[in-house]
């Protein structure tokens, strides 16, 4: 059987994440059949066998599967009349002593091993097109305003499969000054992505993490590489975007980052699952069991330990919702320290709009109706509690209030308005003001 030497997502395991192994159940909603006693029996002496056989921690595997031979024996499992129903109950029972979010049994439709080499080259193929299709779970990269990268990463694949679309990503946001990273909804993957990706971020080869093998009693490490194809983002902020789903080598990534101080966490704690695992299939009559089965652990070399079952911890703890604008205001106060005056004002300018979306300001009736008016070629009208501007010849625009007599224009970042007061606090002139620095201005031309 094929070892998996990946972290995967809990229950749920996509082409994205990682190459399942060749013939491997494929699990669906067609329905099984009914088991009895004697399937019952046999499906927990598989499991029990499988986790003293496998489950990295000997002593703990030990207790697993006497507890699941326990509950066989007084009949507990009774009740579980359907392959999934009893996969369900034995996962909860293992994770009651193991608390191992990695570790679990599903059930599905007979297992069917290709039937010649022709055939697994056939399924392996129609694997790669699944993945390739997903973009090898690189859903979005992007430059933002501020010049800030965003990369929204929904599986670290396998990079020798990802590792074009990884280096291609990368190079993209070669120039940028801030880099985020999303991880909200990346339930895990191969640390092959991992020591790319982080290639691209520290200047020397550095040690990033090592997973101890049950089988073999040994550690394997995992650095980054010497070299990388397009320049390195070393001096870059980074930050990291998780949720309570971020899970697996998506956790180690950001585990790895804050250790080494190079990454800024923003969002969640994570799921809490650093156990990569191997799978084992088990074929029945009209169904098939199948085991997520953790053989090792991960080593942090700076803690010596780390994220299982508690996951890692936000250094800017936020909603997973709120975790973007959170790290792009961050990212924006970062850089401005130590900017000169014309990027720094261009800086402000993109933070004033990012939190003008992030806390909306809400003006009152009243406080709208002061802007109101014709201030030469340009006019400000209040309807239905928006104002709304209009240069003569030009569409209207509704104007988005960001605090202290000023305002941004929906869908037009390049320019912001400002108004002045007189001592009465009387709106008296009309500033307009442009992202290159440039400003002109408009008295008050109606009554």
């Amino acid at each position: 059987m094929k070892r998996m030497f990946s972290l995967v997502a809990p229950a749920l395991l996509l082409p994205a994440l990682a190459v399942p192994a060749f013939g491997q159940a494929v699990m669906n909603a067609d329905p099984l059949p009914a088991i009895d006693q004697a399937d019952r029996k046999a499906i927990v002496d598989s499991v029990a066998r499988a986790i003293r056989d496998v489950y990295v921690f000997p002593d703990v595997a030990e207790k697993m599967a006497t507890l699941i031979e326990k509950n066989a024996r007084g009949r507990k499992y009774d009740s579980a009349d359907r392959p999934a129903d009893f996969a369900d109950l034995l996962t909860q029972d293992l994770r009651s002593i193991s608390k191992d979010l990695h570790l679990n049994v599903r059930a599905g439709v007979p297992y069917v091993a290709p039937v010649n080499d022709e055939e697994e080259q056939a399924e392996h193929e129609a694997q790669l097109t699944r993945m390739a299709r997903d973009n090898y779970g690189w859903k979005k990269v992007e430059r933002m305003e501020g010049n800030i990268g965003y990369v929204r990463l929904d599986g670290f694949v396998d990079a020798a499969y990802a590792g074009a679309t990884a280096i291609a990503a990368m190079n993209f946001l070669a120039n940028v000054d801030a880099l985020i990273f999303d991880l909200r909804t990346n339930g895990g993957g191969s640390p092959s992505m991992i020591q790319l990706i982080t290639s691209y971020l520290l200047e020397e080869s550095t040690h990033l993490n090592s997973f101890y093998v049950r089988s073999t009693d040994s550690m394997e490490q995992y650095w980054t590489q010497a070299f990388v194809e397009g320049p390195r983002l070393a001096d870059v902020p980074v930050y990291v975007l998780t949720s309570s789903y971020t899970f697996s080598a998506a956790e180690e990534f950001s585990y790895n980052l804050k250790n080494l101080e190079r990454g800024t966490i923003v969002g969640e704690t994570t799921g809490g699952g650093a156990h990569p695992v191997d799978r084992r299939t088990f074929s029945f009559d009209g169904f098939s069991i199948t085991m997520s089965l953790p053989f090792g652990r991960a080593v942090n070399p700076i803690t010596g330990t780390n994220w299982e079952g508690t996951g890692v911890e936000p250094d800017i703890a936020v909603p997973a919702s709120d975790a973007l604008d959170a790290a792009l205001e961050d990212a924006l106060l970062r850089l401005m320290e130590g900017a000169g005056e014309d990027r720094k004002y261009a800086l402000q300018w993109t933070l004033d709009g990012y939190r003008a979306r992030r806390i909306p300001v809400v003006l009152s009736e009243t406080d709208a109706l002061a802007y109101a008016g014709q201030f030469g070629p340009r006019r400000i009208r209040l309807e239905g509690g928006e104002l709304y501007y209009q240069r003569t010849g030009r569409p209207e625009i509704r104007m988005i209030p960001l605090g202290e007599d000023r305002f941004s224009l929906d869908g037009l970042d390049f320019f912001r308005i400002e108004f002045v007061r007189d001592e009465t606090g009387r709106v008296i002139e009309f500033v307009g003001h442009y992202q290159n620095g440039r400003s002109d201005s408009n008295p008050r031309s109606d009554s």
